[in-house]
């Protein structure tokens, strides 16, 4: 019986160290990878909406030579299967993008051109939430709680004080930043208008 007891006595030994050990920390590299730059305004679109679920680094893993058609049936699955925060022109205008950018298109071709000349569908400038809604910022951001990006009302605490606040928030949507809530950074929403880095700087700084 003795070497069992010991054994069990071994065993509880390496239970409790494992339980008074340090949780394992994992720390993940930055990210790298970028969607090729473009003229194209699916480009923008692309940083902005399609980084918001996945890295760009997805779309290596693609076929190589898709067509316009290809590209824009992925784009037309991330709205339809996986929720993506896109409209119908989005899927079209960010199709030609990666066609060009990634497949067989060219720019020149009239079929790209023409996807490339729809406009995004607009959200009222005014109203906040439809903004948030029609931009995918609620795929990184909530009200209450965090998820990838800081909850609005974390953010409205922090720049409480700030006499600058209206304008620091506004630079971080309209720019992109990095390194101000952690490691992952907010893709820059270049394309919004004055108006509406307002209304949503000022419904952020309201929670």
């Amino acid at each position: 019986m003795k070497p069992l007891t010991t054994l069990l006595c071994a065993a509880q030994v390496c239970w409790a160290t494992m339980a008074c050990a340090a949780p394992l920390a994992i720390t993940l590299p930055p990210e790298t990878a970028v969607f090729k730059s473009s003229a194209l305004p699916g480009y923008p679109l692309a940083q902005q909406k399609c980084s918001t679920c996945h890295s760009a680094d997805y779309i290596n893993f693609q076929p190589p030579g898709m067509t316009l058609a290809q590209w824009t049936a992925e784009a037309s699955k991330m709205q339809q299967v996986y929720g993506a925060p896109i409209s119908d022109e989005d899927v079209k205008i960010i199709g030609a993008y990666l066609a060009v950018t990634c497949g067989s298109a060219r720019a020149s071709d009239a079929e790209v051109q023409a996807a490339s000349n729809l406009s995004p569908a607009p959200a009222d400038k005014g109203d906040a939430m439809a903004l948030l809604k029609n931009h995918g910022c609620l795929s990184c951001h909530a009200i209450d709680h965090k998820i990838v990006g800081p909850a609005y009302h974390d953010v409205a605490a922090r720049y409480a004080s700030d006499p600058q606040a209206l304008a620091g928030i506004a630079s971080s949507i309209q720019h992109g930043s990095s390194g101000k809530w952690g490691d992952i950074p907010m893709p820059p929403f270049a394309q919004l208008s004055a108006q509406e880095l307002q209304a949503l700087t000022t419904f952020i700084l309201h929670q």
